[in-house]
């Protein structure tokens, strides 16, 4: 039987993206990055200090890998970028899907052996018209996926052997089998979840060091824990209907942050759950992970 929780956590920042999505934590800095896609913006947040910086972007983007200390790698509607931390400047990297303008990137992670797993999707969220790719060192880009919708829940063991998405149109969390050196899949994916018929869909999720999976349920205002074989074992509410993804932050990564959205909602939505759009913290001990770095 699941176990609820009330939200016992906190708000960390209340700027109220119309899609935050994408957070991501750089424990070198104490900084928690995340994006507003629709708003075109890069939020910045520093722990320790409290200290907050938005960043303008050109183009819509969804997901950032560290590089190094100087670099990060975005993944954006008009491909892959080298963005400098200092300035700002985006640098080209690879493309994604040059034939498909109508489309943009989603969710996506960096897998423990530094490639990127990016999801992309129909700016008009049209059924299957999106992929998952896989992008390797020197910007190879390999499709692993086909026909999604939303893709969301990238997110891998911490062995890197197995990797999990969703497509959240259906609201099924997928399996399957990962070569740990390469991150590319090595076996066909299998149903590990299937939730089709429970309100909300299966959105971003993050497994932590003992490989329990945690998903933001969009929809659904709760934050879902799963083990390693499938069972939801415990529901935490946020004060916010369409919690999108989270992300372990924090020195010890024992702490969990949750971008939330308000795109949709009406205005009388909106009034009863202010915290819309902010970004979370769950206010549980967690024992987590960090992102890899892409390996360039």
């Amino acid at each position: 039987m699941t176990a609820i929780y009330e939200f016992e956590g906190k708000t960390l920042c209340d700027t109220n993206s119309v899609l935050g999505e994408g957070p991501t934590y750089d424990p070198a800095t104490d900084t928690v990055w995340w994006f507003n896609i629709l708003g075109k913006e890069l939020h910045e947040l520093t722990l320790s200090s409290g200290a907050k910086k938005v960043h303008a972007l050109p183009m819509m983007a969804s997901v950032l890998a560290r590089i190094d200390s100087k670099r990060q790698l975005l993944a954006t509607e008009e491909g892959l970028f080298v963005r400098d931390v200092a300035d700002g400047k985006l640098t080209f990297y690879a493309a994604l899907e040059n034939d498909m303008p109508e489309n943009r990137s989603n969710d996506g992670r960096t897998h423990p052996s530094g490639a990127l797993w990016i999801g992309t999707m129909s700016k008009r969220a049209e059924n299957q018209a999106g992929s998952i790719y896989h992008v390797a060192s020197g910007g190879k880009v390999t499709k692993i996926f086909a026909g999604i919708s939303i893709p969301n829940s990238i997110c891998f063991s911490p062995d890197g052997t197995i990797g999990y998405y969703t497509d959240t149109r259906i609201s099924r969390l997928m399996r399957v089998m990962v070569d740990p050196q390469t991150g590319l899949p090595s076996g066909e994916p299998i149903v590990m979840v299937d939730s089709m018929e429970d309100p909300g869909g299966i959105d971003g999720s993050v497994c932590d060091a003992d490989g329990y999976i945690w998903n933001a349920r969009w929809g659904a205002g709760v934050v879902d824990r799963y083990s390693p074989d499938g069972l939801r074992i415990a529901r935490y509410k946020v004060p916010a209907a369409q919690p999108s993804c989270p992300a372990f932050i924090g020195k010890d990564a024992d702490r969990l942050a949750v971008t939330t959205a308000w795109e949709g909602l009406d205005e009388t939505a909106r009034s009863t759950q202010p915290q819309a759009g902010a970004l979370l913290e769950l206010g549980v001990a967690v024992k987590g992970v960090f992102d890899p770095a892409f390996v360039i």
